[in-house]
């Protein structure tokens, strides 16, 4: 029942519509491309050529679309080029199977591991594995092949040339970044305004650090709103926390909450009015009325205390984001410091520095127990044995089989087989789209090739609004490229459908002969979360103990630190919800007390952080004492969570927490309460992960009662929500 289940939920991913923003004018642009490359080779050369440019086009124009933050012409560039190296080294190596099929499996593999490096440069070398096998068939001589290599290459120059020309939305996906990230802030608050101890999900915060990472020559064109308010959403997020807290911040109930509701409110709307301004790069108009809510009455203010103290400090930052969204963006030249250049902004390796950093990245994944090796082994094995299953059966496009695998295959479970599902419909859908229209307007090339280029166009447009619609009009476009080449549609049709058939089962089989399952994995990926939480905490505790600029900066990189196994942990919890396998270390009940515990953690270490003092202030020195029994606790506990034991606390803790109340001096009551907090959370933690020897024997039982008595009635999630 559970593998039924997860089949069900991955059909239902794989057909998907994504609601996202649409991007014609990329579309329209990248598909000029395709047509920039296909008419002239059409009429000077032949269709033979066209379809070599049109592949390197297309695909270069497909790599554009992917995230990342480098500059569209020089993926294009880039894409344009392993394209046409795969196919002049395929073709070297092609004729016969004892050097073609070591090249093939060597290049797949190395495709597999350029997931290290992320998403986009793992999928544009799987394009240039797919260019490998497509087109050994087409030269038939080594000047030919060079030809067509240069052609394909040509494919890429051309993009990069439109991008440059016509540029869209430049900095566009930069600028979406960071006012996402601002708008995040302002849906927190207004949430805190009705759930005080609400959650806060980094991860857009992380997106926009990440689109601030530049080149020197990007960070020289790079328009000057994009420099500050990032830090200035980092800056805003733990007061306005600390400010709603019950505990630390404004009272539960009274004319205190009612300000602390009504302050929350105005900042979300300057925070969204900054968000759009910085996505348009237009001016807003802020709300007059609350603009007068930020105004903080030295006489007749409400707030008391800590909460008062968040409250000025929150009307100092909005005063930051009101000039923003006042001005549009357009912020002048002084608001960045003058000075070295990797001292303005975070640096970025340049194309030829970035070999080093690659090889390393690649270094650290050359494990067994690594997914992205994993991945790579899958690759190659599926791309040869695909390759020699096609070879042997009576078609003439074999290598679509193998093309279909390569494509669809991922790193993780629920992709790969969401994608198989998606290539399967939308192929089935395109190619009959498609031969309707051959059958109908007859052989003609022009027109088949402006058929290909408004196929390519519409693959573009709905890029991002599913795989499975985006492949629908990528296989009509193949359709009419073949058919451009004078292949009949008899030909063409079968044999796509039964091969594209044929490469997705063989991705499924090859993920459940060699898996990536990232369910055993959850216990270390919590114990890596936890370690880092503790590192952070105790990093605020030292910047109260000694407030000095290295503390802080320490205090910034463990928050970074922790973030980043933050996000691990959410990963690899969605993806062991979406796997058809039973826990194994962590149940589901337990993942989620223990996640939620971890995000008290993560929390109270956030109130504290709000009010750090300033640079040279009174310290706390029985903070420094916390601090050390902290990060040698959580890191004890980590290491029991990892080895699936208990986690022992030990009595470090609670003994600082007691030397501190007979200490001479009164600790600030937010860092005092956020102490507390701490322990309380580091008690859920424990407790949700705890079990005795009979439990540990019987829990995995227990789940899969819960788990079969959910799919009996009908309305549970199913083992898609909860193999955790």
């Amino acid at each position: 029942m559970r593998w039924l289940r997860t089949f069900g939920e991955v059909a239902r991913s794989g057909l998907t519509i994504e609601e996202t923003r649409l991007e014609p004018l990329l579309a329209l642009r990248t598909a000029a491309g395709v047509a920039l490359v296909i008419g002239p080779a059409l009429w000077l050369v032949s269709p033979a050529y066209a379809a070599s440019a049109a592949l390197g086009a297309y695909s270069a124009g497909a790599a554009t679309f992917q995230r990342t933050w480098r500059p569209r012409k020089v993926i294009a560039l880039g894409a344009g080029a392993g394209l046409a190296l795969s196919t002049f080294v395929g073709y070297l190596a092609a004729g016969r199977l004892v050097t073609f099929l070591p090249l093939l499996a060597a290049w797949a593999f190395a495709a597999g591991m350029a997931w290290a490096l992320g998403s986009t440069a793992g999928i544009v070398a799987a394009t240039t594995v797919g260019s490998m096998l497509v087109t050994v068939t087409l030269p038939t001589s080594v000047g030919r092949a060079l030809e067509h290599a240069g052609v394909i290459a040509l494919g890429g120059v051309a993009q990069a040339v439109l991008i440059l020309l016509f540029p869209v939305r430049r900095w566009g996906a930069h600028r979406d970044a960071l006012a996402d990230a601002l708008a995040a802030v302002a849906d927190y608050a207004r949430r805190l305004r009705h759930d005080p101890v609400a959650p806060f999900d980094p991860e857009p915060l992380m997106t926009a650090r990440d689109a601030a990472a530049v080149t020197p020559s990007q960070a020289r064109t790079r328009p000057p709103v994009l420099h500050g308010p990032r830090g200035l959403a980092e800056r805003i997020l733990p007061v306005v926390a600390a400010l709603a807290d019950p505990d630390v911040g404004a009272p539960a109930e009274g004319p205190g909450r009612d300000r602390a509701r009504e302050l929350l409110g105005a900042a979300a709307d300057v925070l969204d009015a900054a968000a759009r301004s910085i996505r348009r790069g237009t001016p807003a108009e802020i709300p007059p009325r609350s603009a007068d809510v930020l105004r903080v009455d030295q006489e007749g203010e409400v707030l008391e205390g800590p909460a008062r103290q968040a409250a000025e400090r929150l009307v100092e930052l909005l005063a930051e984001a009101l000039e923003i969204a006042r001005s549009g963006g357009a912020r002048d030249s002084t608001s960045t410091p003058p000075g070295h250049a990797s001292a303005q902004f975070l640096v970025r390796p340049t194309m030829f520095r970035l070999l080093p950093v690659a090889l390393r990245a690649v270094r650290r994944e050359l494990r067994r127990d690594s997914p992205v090796f994993r991945h790579a082994v899958r690759l190659a094995a599926v791309a040869t044995l695909g390759y020699l299953i096609a070879s042997r059966l009576p078609l003439e496009h074999g290598y679509w089989a193998p093309i279909a695998s390569v494509m669809v295959m991922r790193p993780d479970f629920h992709r790969t087989y969401a994608r198989a599902v998606g290539r399967l419909a939308g192929t089935l859908a395109g190619v009959a789209l498609a031969t309707g229209m051959v059958r109908v307007l007859g052989p003609d090339a022009p027109v088949f090739g402006a058929l290909a280029v408004v196929s390519a166009a519409l693959s573009y447009t709905l890029f991002r609004t599913g795989y499975a619609y985006s492949q629908c009009f990528t296989a009509a476009y193949v359709v009419f490229l073949l058919g451009m080449g004078g292949q009949t549609w008899e030909q063409t049709v079968p044999e796509r459908v039964v091969l594209t058939l044929l490469g997705g089962a063989l991705a499924m089989l090859a993920y459940l002969v060699f898996p990536t399952w990232e369910t055993p994995r959850l216990p270390g990926r919590l114990a890596d979360w936890l370690a880092a939480d503790g590192r952070y905490a105790a990093a605020v505790l030292r910047s109260y103990a000694e407030p000095t600029r290295e503390r802080r900066a320490d205090m910034r990189r463990a928050l970074l630190a922790s973030r980043e196994a933050r996000a691990a942990w959410q990963e690899a919890y969605d993806q062991a919800r979406q796997e058809p396998v039973g826990p194994r270390g962590l149940t589901a009940r337990e993942a989620e007390e223990a996640q939620e515990a971890l995000k008290g953690l993560d929390r109270a270490a956030m109130l504290m952080e709000s009010h750090v003092p300033r640079v040279d202030s009174r310290s706390a020195p029985e903070a420094e004492r916390l601090a050390e029994a902290l990060e040698a606790d959580t890191a004890q506990a980590a290491d029991d969570v990892r080895e699936h034991r208990n986690p022992d606390w030990g009595r470090r803790v609670e003994e600082a927490l007691h030397a501190w109340e007979g200490a001479a001096g009164d600790p600030s009551p937010v860092l005092r309460r956020g102490a507390e907090l701490q322990k309380r959370a580091l008690e859920d933690l424990a407790a949700a992960v705890s079990r005795t020897p009979l439990e540990r024997d019987v829990s995995s039982a227990r789940e899969e009662q819960r788990v079969r008595a959910a799919a009996a009635e009908g309305d549970g999630p199913g083992p898609a929500h909860r193999g955790g």
